[in-house]
C-alpha cells in the first residue's frame, strides 16, 4: 500500500519544495476580522512573509479588487518591496491564471497559504488546489474569518479534505529543521525577537544568561 504523503519524513514541509501565496490581507477584510486579534495575525503573516526570504522559498501576493478593498498591508509589502501584488477579481485565487501560471512553473508541489478570509478566499484555492495533486497547508495563525466559527468551520472543512492545518512558527521549523544549518539559523534570532512573541522573549533570555559570567563563589 502506497504510504500517504503527510507521513513519515516526507510529510514535512521543506524549502527547496514550498511555495507560498499570501492572499488578500487588505484593510477591508481586516476591518471584519473577528476571529482573531487583527495585530496578532498581521504579525504572524509578516514573521511567515520574512521567512520566505530567509529559506529563498517563492512568495505570491495577491489581492481582490484592491481599488475597492484597498492595498495589500504595508508590513507584508515591505518585505517584498518589488513585487506588485496580483489583483483579482476572482473571488477563488485558484481560478486565475496569473496566479497558477507562476505556482505551476516553480514545479513546486508543497502550497503553503495565509489568507483573509479563511472560509473563503483560503478555503476554495486549498480545496481546488488538493484536488490537483498538491500538497496543501494553510497557516491559520496567519488566517482570519469574519467569526471564530467562521475559521474553526473553515479549518474543519480542509482538514476533511486532507489540507494540513499548521502554525507559522511550526512552518519555520520544519524549513529550518537542523540547527547545524548555520546560514538559515543565524537569521532566525532577529525574525524570533522581532515576531516570535513569548518565544522571542525567551531567546532573547536565554541569550542573555549564555553570555553572563557566572558568579564566582
Amino acid at each position: 500500500m502506497e504510504k500517504s504523503p503527510k507521513i513519515g519524513l516526507q510529510g514535512l514541509l521543506r524549502p527547496e519544495d514550498s511555495i507560498v501565496v499570501l492572499i488578500d490581507h487588505q484593510p477591508f477584510q481586516v476591518a471584519n476580522l473577528h476571529s482573531h486579534e487583527p495585530t496578532m495575525i498581521i504579525n504572524n503573516t509578516v514573521g511567515l512573509a520574512k521567512a520566505t526570504k530567509i529559506f529563498n522559498v517563492p512568495t505570491i501576493l495577491t489581492t481582490v479588487t484592491e481599488e475597492r478593498g484597498g492595498l495589500i498591508i504595508k508590513g507584508i509589502q515591505d518585505v517584498f518591496p518589488e513585487q506588485k501584488p496580483i489583483n483579482r477579481t476572482f473571488i477563488n485565487t485558484w481560478e486565475d491564471p496569473a496566479v497558477t501560471d507562476i505556482v505551476k512553473e516553480s514545479g513546486r508541489k508543497q502550497l503553503v497559504l495565509a489568507g483573509l478570509w479563511t472560509e473563503i478566499c483560503v478555503a476554495m484555492p486549498a480545496i481546488q488546489a488538493m484536488g490537483e495533486g498538491y500538497e496543501v497547508f494553510v497557516v491559520t495563525d496567519a488566517c482570519g474569518s469574519v467569526s471564530a466559527e467562521a475559521h474553526d468551520m473553515a479549518v474543519r472543512r480542509m482538514v476533511q479534505v486532507g489540507i494540513v492545518p499548521i502554525n507559522w512558527l511550526a512552518v519555520v521549523s520544519e524549513w529550518q529543521r537542523d540547527w547545524a544549518r548555520t546560514e538559515t539559523a543565524s537569521q532566525l534570532g532577529p525574525l524570533l525577537f522581532e515576531h516570535g512573541g513569548g518565544s522571542g522573549v525567551a531567546l532573547a533570555w536565554e541569550l542573555q544568561l549564555l553570555a553572563t559570567t557566572p558568579p564566582q563563589h
